[in-house]
């Protein structure tokens, strides 16, 4: 008598099976765990991870707030408004191939958060060129319940990205949308990498899971097969991984989640970053240890879609080998 193998019967079963197939059994097993255990709470594991934005009451508070000091119109105007901001890195062992390589970067898009916002994200980069597009998570509105919305503004704009999209997920992203996010065409990077490829020579692009709430990165998974002396970019959700992913020997470091602090005093300074990093890493390019990064404000907005003293932007990255 032979055994046959497992057929899933259900939609969920279905779904599990497709990410056990696709990420393996112990990292869908362990992602969608804690996204059950998590699901439609205001406080995290052990009550150590505020989130404010599952909080009912926190957008109607911060809305009466702004309308109270005559701010709120502002501050929803701004959040419709973007920046493309050009970024270069300078990297001396770049190959040649790569040389005046473009990275289109987008992150923290809350897609289904505005309509108005998702569709100024896509007004922004059609006339933008590039060679390569990719997304540092956080597309849904909330960190629970439903992804349909998100998964609906994600192919709005994926038909407005040129070439290919890679991808890696935030805190707010469920693993229920991996599948779908896939179908539609991006390539999610899901602690893996990919290689770039142009006239013989190779570039690798790296990304983990998110390392923020679920803690689900695994740098050796994503790097380990990186060749000694190939140039890396990692994609992460988050900043607060820079010291792993410096020491791990990644040349650059692509980020988002800090939103730049969305609201913000005077001259640009976060009331919150809401990440475990220096306050440096909260915003633009920097340098740790010998690695570059760069941590976008994002383009979207979480809680309320309001920003002020911290424009959204998209951002253009020029990879080059010549001097700074």
């Amino acid at each position: 008598m032979t055994a046959r193998a497992h057929t899933p019967e259900s939609q969920d079963e279905l779904l599990e099976y497709r990410l056990s197939l696709r990420l393996g059994p112990v990292h869908a097993r362990q992602r969608l765990g804690i996204e059950q255990e998590a699901e439609a709470r205001v406080f995290g594991t052990n009550f150590r991870s505020f989130h404010l934005e599952n909080l009912a009451s926190a957008p109607g508070l911060i809305r009466f707030c702004l309308q109270m000091v005559g701010l709120f119109r502002r501050a929803q105007n701004n959040s419709r408004r973007l920046n493309t901001t050009s970024n270069a890195f300078h990297v001396p062992g770049l190959p040649a191939s790569f040389e005046g390589f473009r990275i289109l970067h987008l992150t923290d898009l809350h897609v289904d958060m505005d309509e108005a916002n998702l569709q100024a994200v896509i007004d922004q980069i059609a006339p933008l060129e590039y060679d390569l597009c990719v997304l540092t998570g956080d597309y849904r509105r909330l960190t629970w319940g439903p992804v349909d919305e998100a998964l609906e503004g994600m192919a709005k704009l994926r038909d407005a990205i040129r070439g290919d999209a890679y991808a890696v997920l935030g805190n707010h992203d469920s693993i229920r949308m991996v599948p779908g996010l896939e179908d539609m065409g991006y390539r999610l990077l899901m602690n893996e990498h990919a290689e770039i490829c142009r006239n013989g020579e190779t570039l690798y692009l790296a990304g983990v899971d998110d390392a923020h709430f679920y803690k689900v990165h695994n740098l050796h998974r994503a790097g380990d097969d990186i060749p000694l002396g190939g140039i890396s970019i990692l994609l992460s959700h988050t900043p607060e991984i820079f010291r792993e992913a410096a020491h791990a020997g990644f040349d650059i470091f692509l980020c988002g989640h800090t939103h730049g602090g969305q609201i913000c005093l005077p001259g640009g300074i976060p009331v919150t970053l809401d990440s475990d990093c220096p306050r440096a890493l909260g915003r633009g390019p920097w340098r740790m240890n010998g690695m570059q990064g760069y941590t976008s404000p994002g383009s979207g907005t979480s809680v309320i879609n309001v920003r002020l003293n911290c424009p959204a932007e998209v951002t253009l990255h020029t990879l080059t080998r010549g001097p700074e």
